[in-house]
Formats: C-alpha cells, sequence, structure tokens
C-alpha cells in the first residue's frame, strides 16, 4: 500500500494503491512509515511520491466514507482526526520533505501536498484541485488554514472559492510549486531538492521547532489560527 525506500540520505515513501484515495487504514500506514524515517538519526530528507502516473492522490475513498460499516478502509469514526493529525505531523516534520506530484492531486491529495516543504509537479499533465464546494461538501476549516498559509491571496481564493485546476506551470507560477517537470525526469529532480536539503535535517529539533514558530500557535501567526494548531486540534464540523 505503501512503501519506503532509503538511498543514502534520503528517504522515499510511495503510495501504491490504485488512485491512493484516503481511509483510515491508509492514513495509519502512511504514518507508520513516517515513524522509520523520525527513527533516524543524522541529515535526511523525505521524497513523498505515487506509483501511479495518473493519480498522486485521488481524495477522500468516496465509495468506504458512503458504504454501510467501517469495511476494508478501517474505523470510519476516527478518520478524519487521524487524517488531521498526519497532515499535522507532515507540515511539522522534523527534515526537509518534498513532493514530486506526479499524477492528479485532489482534495485530501492536494492537502498532502501542501503539508510538505516543497512541491514539484508534471508539466505535462496532471491537477491540484480543492474540489470540495463542487461536489456540494464543505471544506473544514483546517484545510482552509493550510491552504491560506501555503498560498498567496488570489491563490487562495481560486483554490477554495472556485476549485480551480491547478496545473504544473500554473501552480509554479503562483508560487506554491516550486518547479516542474516532465514525468521521466520529475523523480530526478526532486531527488536532487532533497539532497541539497537533507543537511538542514540533522539538527531534526530545530528543523521541527522553526516549522512549528511558522506553522502552529505561535503569535507571529496570529495566535491559534496556524495551520499545524488546526489540524492537530481538529474537532469535527464547525
Amino acid at each position: 500500500m505503501i512503501t519506503i525506500d532509503r538511498q543514502d540520505e534520503i528517504f522515499v515513501l510511495t503510495m501504491d494503491a490504485g488512485e491512493n484515495r484516503w481511509n483510515t487504514n491508509f492514513v495509519r500506514e502512511f504514518d507508520s512509515r513516517l515513524d522509520e524515517v523520525v527513527a533516524s538519526t543524522g541529515p535526511a530528507a523525505l521524497v513523498t511520491t505515487s506509483a501511479n502516473g495518473k493519480f498522486f492522490s485521488n481524495g477522500l475513498d468516496l465509495d468506504w466514507r458512503r458504504s454501510d460499516g467501517d469495511g476494508d478502509g478501517g474505523e470510519k469514526a476516527v478518520f478524519a482526526q487521524e487524517f488531521m493529525a498526519l497532515m499535522a505531523r507532515l507540515i511539522t516534520f522534523p527534515v526537509p520533505t518534498v513532493c514530486a506530484v506526479n499524477g492528479h492531486g485532489f482534495g485530501a491529495g492536494f492537502m498532502l501536498a501542501l503539508c510538505h516543504d516543497v512541491r514539484m509537479m508534471r508539466a505535462d499533465r496532471g491537477f491540484l484541485c480543492a474540489n470540495e464546494i463542487a461536489l456540494g461538501m464543505r471544506i473544514p476549516d483546517e484545510e482552509l488554514a493550510l491552504f491560506r498559509h501555503k498560498m498567496s491571496g488570489s491563490a487562495f481564493f481560486d483554490t477554495v472559492q472556485l476549485a480551480r485546476r491547478w496545473t504544473g506551470p500554473d501552480a509554479q507560477a503562483a508560487g506554491f510549486v516550486a518547479a516542474t517537470a516532465t514525468a521521466e525526469e520529475l523523480f530526478d529532480v526532486a531527488m536532487a531538492e532533497a539532497r541539497r536539503l537533507a543537511p538542514l535535517g540533522a539538527n531534526r529539533e530545530l528543523f521541527s521547532d522553526s516549522k512549528e514558530r511558522i506553522f502552529g500557535e505561535a503569535p507571529s501567526i496570529n495566535a491559534k489560527n496556524g495551520a499545524a494548531h488546526f489540524l492537530r486540534n481538529y474537532k469535527g464540523h464547525h
């Protein structure tokens, strides 16, 4: 479902569950892979990608959410809180994180990408999109906080209110994607950036603390409106 492979200082996390839709079991598997990174010491960085060239992560597992009982996706009652907690963990992760978005990233998949420090996208195909409003779903305040802290005001509005589908070049121009590349080159570009950033991961405590101050509760980002605080303290619909 999710694998992690270490290449010298770089941990490569690969989602390998088809469209990589999110349910409770997927959240827990992802979280356990992050444990392997945290257990390491010294310079390090994380690269996240998908084994599916069409889909990076296609959002929530809607069939599971709408089905009777918990089914194969795990306990439904805890999903939202555990997913938000995972996003909070990733946005404050103690080593640099690079996301290689090699296919579509919708909804929760877009959130996953934004929780990384650096995003790379395919230049030729694939969208990032928060399509909740188009599906008749309310975007949680926690997701809004994340988008607000990672995007310019105009990109934020287009994303959450107009459900804009961002191509790689458009997302790069808007400033929330660092680079674009061909499908063949994307992973290598992401790995090169991860290798460049890996020394910053040697001091895990400092690197994580800095992210907490940027994305958490610090007064510098308006008291408790910080994205990490919102995600970590998810209380359900407001």
